[in-house]
This record gives C-alpha cells, sequence and structure tokens, in this order.
C-alpha cells in the first residue's frame, strides 16, 4: 500500500534518514520502533511532505504520494502527530467537524461524527466542551478520531501513548487494533516498544536513520538485542 525506497533526509549537515526502504502492506498495523533521535517522527513527517527529502520515493497504491498536506489526505492518508495538538479553543465536536473538511456531504460529516462518538463514547459526552479542557488520554483519543473524520484508507500515528497512564495506553491501543479491525492500515511509532512490537503485525527498527532489524512483531519481541535495547529486560 505504502513503499518508500532509498529516502534521504538531512537537516543541514546532518542526515536524519539514510537510504530508508520499508513496505506498508493494506490491513496491517506496521510499527516503527527505535530510541530518540532515530528518525522516527522525521520519517512520518517526510512521508506527509512536511519534511522534504533529498532523495527516494514514497508511494501510496502505486502513486507518487502528494507533496501537498491537503493532496494527501484526500488521496486517503491522515496524520495524527505526536502530541496530540487537538484545536483546544474548539469544541470536541468542532475538532471532529474539522477532521471531516475534506468531505463534501454535511450529513455524511454528521454521520461519521456519530461513529466517532459510537467507538469513543466519553467524547459524545464531552462534545460541546473545549478540547483543551480535557485529559491527556481524551485529548489522544479525539485526536485520532478527528483522523478518522476523513475515511483514511492509512492512518499514521506517532507516539500516541507518550505520556499518558497505564490504564489510558491500553484504551489507545485497543482502539488501534480497532482500527486495523475496520480495515484501515496503520503505521504506529512508538517508543512502548513492547506494546507496539505486541499488536502490529510487522516492525521496522530505526537507529541512527537506517533500519537495522526488521520482522513480524511478536518474532522481534522475543529477539534478545530488541529485548536488551528495547525492552528493558538483559
Amino acid at each position: 500500500m505504502l513503499t518508500i525506497e532509498n529516502l534521504v533526509v538531512s537537516y543541514g549537515h546532518i542526515q536524519a534518514l539514510n537510504g530508508i526502504s520499508l513496505d506498508v502492506p493494506h490491513g496491517k498495523i506496521i510499527s516503527i520502533i527505535g530510541s530518540n533521535g532515530a528518525g522516527k517522527t522525521t520519517l512520518l513527517n517526510t512521508i506527509c511532505a512536511i519534511v522534504k527529502p533529498q532523495s527516494g520515493t514514497i508511494k501510496f497504491e502505486g502513486c507518487e504520494l502528494g507533496r501537498v498536506a491537503q493532496k494527501i489526505v484526500k488521496q486517503g492518508l491522515v496524520h495524527v502527530p505526536e502530541g496530540r495538538k487537538v484545536f483546544a479553543g474548539l469544541s470536541v465536536k468542532e475538532n471532529l467537524l474539522a477532521g471531516g473538511y475534506i468531505l463534501k456531504d454535511s450529513q455524511h460529516v454528521a454521520r461519521n461524527v456519530e461513529k466517532m462518538f459510537d467507538m469513543y463514547p466519553i467524547l459524545r459526552e464531552r462534545q460541546h466542551q473545549q478540547a483543551g479542557t480535557l485529559s491527556g488520554g481524551e485529548q489522544q483519543m479525539l485526536a485520532i478520531c478527528r483522523g478518522l473524520m476523513s475515511e483514511p484508507k492509512m492512518i499514521l500515528l506517532d507516539e500516541p501513548s507518550l505520556g499518558l497512564a497505564p490504564l489510558v495506553v491500553k484504551g489507545v491501543f485497543e482502539l488501534i487494533a480497532q482500527i486495523r479491525d475496520q480495515g484501515i492500515t496503520v503505521m504506529l511509532v512508538e517508543q512502548n516498544a513492547k506494546k507496539a512490537l505486541a499488536l502490529c503485525d510487522y516492525a521496522y527498527v530505526l537507529e541512527n536513520g537506517k533500519i537495522t532489524m526488521q520482522g513480524p512483531g511478536k518474532q522481534l519481541l522475543c529477539d534478545p538485542a530488541i529485548m536488551k535495547a528495547y525492552l528493558g529486560e538483559k
């Protein structure tokens, strides 16, 4: 579904991505794990045209992915950035409506809002509340649901569990599994390597801008090198 070949990205003299190549098949969860500064967020930002690559190709469903963010959304790919970034001064419902801006039919948008409320009922209860007053976990769920409003074929999630309590993290990962079960492809960048590998179908390990390991998530979860480097086990 998404194919990246020999992607190179630099910030001045610093090479953030050094010849990255990977494949994301339809209907799967693909995790990208790695330490801080490994290039994970840069990878997502490059896919979404926030960062311009020096070289390499990014294809989505066999076609070159657009280099304008709005066109990328229209192609069916949505990015939920790190730090949630909800529209704090808008209500929960207004945030969801903003997520469906590419849909022309107001009734279609309204139906999708109801789907989001059904998926995460607390948003229905909070629909008139300013998004900035929600808890961290509620804001994260709202950010994901806002991304789903445009009915994407694929969603990119950047550190969705960051800064959340363990019980809330559990709910976030349950929602990610639910998204995959609805047929939406997921690319998940996540520092919680244990949960990411347990959930995903396939994973890539990114270090210093290069892919150093890859394989089925549960296989990497049992790899001694991964256990030592990312799971705090010896």
